[in-house]
């Protein structure tokens, strides 16, 4: 990347403009891949909590049918069902299943959203970049140097001089 130093080339305002606006799209796309990574996190989490109430070892009645064994989420609220005579296991289970399926519906519908704001992100990145690179060929700047230049930089550079 071409830094302030590194050039001594004039930057017209309209430049500094466009970089300014780059900048803060690029600053805009780190936040999205934070809410990215956390949708695909809460995605993973329900379906590692669903699995655990699906495998073989997850639950299951002891050998008289008195009590619930296994180690899942869901065995315990089996087990929690029969033992204070509230919901019946079955409800238990159908609730714990919902509350899953919710999970997923909402962490999906966060992703896909994030997904299309990143799409819709990238266009106008690349709308910009081009308006970038054709402001600084027409102040003589050569386009392999002006595509290289860091926009976080030329956006913060107080002078007309990077």
């Amino acid at each position: 990347m071409i830094g302030p130093s590194m050039s001594g080339r004039a930057v017209p305002a309209r430049a500094r403009a466009f970089a300014a606006r780059l900048s803060a799209l690029f600053d805009r796309d780190v936040e999205i891949v934070r809410r990215l990574n956390d949708a695909q996190r809460r995605l993973h989490d329900a379906n590692e909590r669903l699995w655990s109430g699906l495998s073989p070892a997850a639950f299951g009645l002891d050998s008289d049918g008195a009590a619930i064994t296994g180690s899942s989420p869901i065995a315990a609220l089996m087990a929690d069902a029969r033992r204070t005579g509230g919901l019946d296991a079955d409800a238990a289970v159908l609730d714990a299943l919902q509350e899953i399926h919710w999970q997923v519906h909402r962490s999906l519908h966060a992703y896909q959203w994030a997904c299309e704001e990143r799409r819709q992100l990238a266009f106008e990145v690349g709308e910009l970049s081009e308006q970038l690179t054709e402001a600084l060929c027409a102040a003589g700047w050569s386009t392999g140097v002006a595509q290289q230049i860091d926009v976080h930089q030329l956006a913060r550079a107080g002078s007309d001089q990077l």
